[in-house]
């Protein structure tokens, strides 16, 4: 299915959602929080309205989170929205109280396959204290546990779509039309911001939707959805179909150790973390067992396992799907146990999921089945739906939306060379300078997939974009902070900083001059990258 069928199907759709997304920016009577449930906006149906008050109970519905207090006073408003008749898409909305309001919208990504509003709820906390209207949506089905699963996809091609792009389309269209209603005027700005499938989401957005939002944050995108499937099936594989090549966690301790002596320092800092993967020329091979030894090392079916996961998946004419896992962070906590090695990693039930319901509608289907390039012919006819890996954003940039992405270099669900991979691609089919006038892309060294890690990974990405979209310079450092407690932005809590480090737009690195402490961001300045 063609590009342009897809938003043929788009230009379709009812004409009247479209007219709420115009009335949004019209001047209107306010309607208090308890009457919005009488609001009628067209292809919506409003299921709860609810006063929130500081401190009351907010559910999270993800990862076993109890309720959290509330950090702001808002009305919370949830609907339902069909913009097909197949279509049941869930959104929740936040409306901080008039006084507070910034007079803009932050709409959030959700996470892996989606199904729950608990993702999205951790990311509107924070954003609805700083004074933003808060937009999330489930993607369109309801599903328990973290998103790993997509069985509600079998013999769905209009919730794969909702999935793939509409959601958040029909949520941004909603969401404005709903902040018209309570407060008498439109958003004036609008930004979404999310990470991992949310930042496919968002570049999604970007290519598909260029006029929803103003500015957008991609964090670790799995925008090259189909190709990101074949290979956490292929790396799972190279790992798991033969016992002999079974890489236990103690194992991966070993590797790390020997490629953080090897690369920690390259940047002229001993501090745990590499700062440019892409310098370090590490080879398994030093940590395979000689002859006669059993402890601290690995075996040859083992390392031969981990050189493929450094180099990635190859078709069966030996050319790249997609780079492989940079070495430094193999046993950094989140990493490559949970996505990639353990017994109950991340990657197989998803890459599974995928093939089975979206590619060939078969439940049957399994890894053991795997043939990269069949597969990933049969999967071509999805793509449009789901990837968003597409390098023309030129009509994102000539609405003057401005474009942020990051990637933690220690990302163990994600592999961070794809999404340096995506943005030369976009350079290149762009130009450089036209690039460099609306986005930007910033590495994160030593962080986990989204967060975590044993680097510097607390930065607030909203504010930056914010600052550029309403005319500020644009972000070339952005300061990053390791904190005592690596949850403590996620879950709201109080933590102290223990290291800064300035997070450079890339090409750049951070360099450190030499003489101040290695704790602090002022004593590093953004360089071009060595190789």
């Amino acid at each position: 299915m063609t590009r342009s069928v897809h938003l043929a199907a788009h230009l379709a759709a009812p004409l009247a959602l479209t007219g709420a997304l115009a009335l949004a920016g019209q001047a209107h009577a306010a309607t208090p929080c308890d009457d919005l449930a009488k609001v009628q906006i067209a292809g919506a149906r409003i299921t709860a309205v609810k006063a929130m008050a500081i401190g009351a109970p907010q559910e999270i519905e993800v990862f076993g989170i109890p309720p959290l207090p509330a950090a702001a006073a808002y009305c919370r408003v949830n609907a339902t929205l069909s913009p097909t008749p197949a279509s049941s898409i869930r959104v929740e909305v936040w409306l901080p109280a008039e006084a507070a309001w910034n007079g803009k919208l932050m709409a959030t990504g959700n996470g892996g396959y989606g199904g729950t509003l608990g993702g999205p709820r951790l990311a509107m906390r924070p954003a609805v204290k700083a004074g933003y209207a808060v937009a999330g949506t489930d993607m369109g089905h309801t599903e328990d546990g973290a998103g790993g699963s997509a069985d509600w996809a079998l013999n769905q091609p209009e919730k794969i779509a909702d999935w793939g792009h509409r959601a958040n389309h029909e949520t941004a269209v909603f969401a404005k039309a709903l902040i018209a209603a309570h407060y008498g005027k439109g958003p004036r700005r609008a930004y979404f911001t999310g990470c991992s499938d949310g930042g496919r989401e968002a570049l999604m957005e970007v290519q598909r939707y260029p006029g929803d939002f103003d500015g957008v944050v991609a964090g670790a995108p799995a925008n090259a959805w189909t190709r990101l499937m074949g290979s956490f099936a292929w790396s799972w594989k190279a790992v798991h179909e033969v016992p002999e090549s079974r890489i236990p966690d103690a194992s991966l301790a070993i590797v790390q150790k020997a490629a953080l002596a090897q690369c920690d320092q390259l940047d002229g800092v001993a501090d745990g973390v590499v700062e440019d993967p892409r310098r370090c020329r590490f080879d398994p091979g030093v940590v395979q067992c000689k002859e006669g030894q059993t402890k601290e090392c690995l075996t040859p079916a083992q390392v031969a396992g981990l050189r493929k996961l450094y180099q990635g998946p190859r078709d069966a004419r030996g050319r790249s799907i997609l780079p492989g896992y940079p070495a430094g962070g193999e046993a950094t906590p989140g990493a490559w146990p949970l996505w990639i090695t353990g017994d109950k990693a991340q990657h197989p039930s998803f890459a599974r999921s995928f093939f089975a319901n979206f590619v060939y509608s078969n439940t049957r289907w399994q890894l053991t089945q795997l043939n990269l390039d069949k597969d990933l012919k049969a999967a071509k006819a999805i793509e449009p739906t789901v990837a968003s890996d597409n390098p023309d954003l030129s009509a994102f940039k000539a609405r003057g939306g401005k474009l942020i992405l990051f990637h933690g270099w220690s990302d163990a669900a994600i592999t961070p060379l794809a999404t340096i991979q995506y943005y030369d691609a976009v350079r290149a089919r762009m130009g450089v300078k036209s690039v460099d006038s609306f986005s930007r892309l910033f590495m994160v060294p030593g962080m986990s997939h989204c967060f975590g890690g044993p680097g510097p990974n607390s930065f607030d990405m909203l504010a930056t974009l914010d600052a550029w979209v309403e005319g500020g310079r644009a972000p070339d450092t952005v300061i990053a902070s390791k904190l005592d407690n690596d949850y403590a932005d996620l879950l709201g809590m109080p933590a102290k900083t223990v290291r800064t480090r300035p997070l450079c737009a890339y090409p750049k690195v951070a360099q450190w001059d030499g003489r101040g402490s290695t704790d602090v961001a002022t004593s590093f300045s953004c360089q071009v990258a060595e190789r």
